[in-house]
């Protein structure tokens, strides 16, 4: 037998994308490139925690929005906000298993410009093309539409604003940025966020494993 991927070399890891074995030096080069690889196999979890020690500063002209001071105080008094942003992208990623990190940079930049002229008094909306980034968009922004409702509701005036919402989400670019394989396939932020922002359970319940069992 021979790898089914470059059909040259013996297989010898099973790859639960493919439900089958493929050889080494394939589930390397095309790990979330061609093969979609579900977030809890081995050697995607292997090859996620060697980047994290290996993981270099975000170069200083790929840094998003450098002139934005995003102050950890501020993300921490806002950090409900920042919750209820994530939550929103696991809920929907329970719904649409196809997504991806870079669908989820695409509505995360083109939310921050719709608040950041939103917040100067300018009305400017532009979602982004591929329509499972524009859902993703419409979500978020639903989602902290009935944030600030509710926040008013308790409160009688909501205090987070258009330029507070500018800067949380620029702070999600900036960890997206940093959390994210780069690769076309890439889940490494959703996971990085699933850890960290756990669904309730009801909502976690409705997803289910994309592990193939051999």
């Amino acid at each position: 037998m021979s790898c089914p991927v470059c059909e040259k070399r013996p297989p010898k890891r099973f790859c639960p994308a493919k439900g089958e074995k493929i050889c080494a030096i394939c589930c390397g080069r095309e790990r979330e490139v061609t093969i979609d690889c579900p977030s809890d196999c081995s050697y995607l979890i292997t090859a996620h925690r060697y980047e994290a020690e290996h993981r270099q500063p975000i170069p200083s002209g790929e840094f998003p929005y450098r002139a934005v001071e995003v102050p950890p105080d501020f993300v921490y008094e806002h950090w409900p906000a920042v919750s209820e942003i994530a939550q929103a992208i696991l809920a929907f990623w329970v719904q649409n298993k196809e997504l991806a990190d870079d669908s989820v940079l695409q509505s995360l930049n083109a939310l921050a410009e719709t608040y950041r002229t939103l917040g100067t008094g300018i009305y400017y909306e532009r979602p982004p093309d591929g329509p499972l980034a524009r859902a993703l968009y419409a979500t978020i922004a639903s989602s902290l539409e009935n944030f600030r409702k509710r926040e008013t509701e308790r409160k009688g005036l909501s205090s987070l604003k258009e330029s507070d919402i500018f800067r949380l989400l620029v702070f999600l670019i900036r960890i997206e940025k940093q959390e994210t394989s780069g690769r076309p396939r890439s889940r490494a932020f959703l996971d990085f966020l699933r850890t960290r922002f756990p669904l309730p359970e009801a909502a976690a319940a409705k997803e289910t494993s994309r592990i193939i069992i051999p």
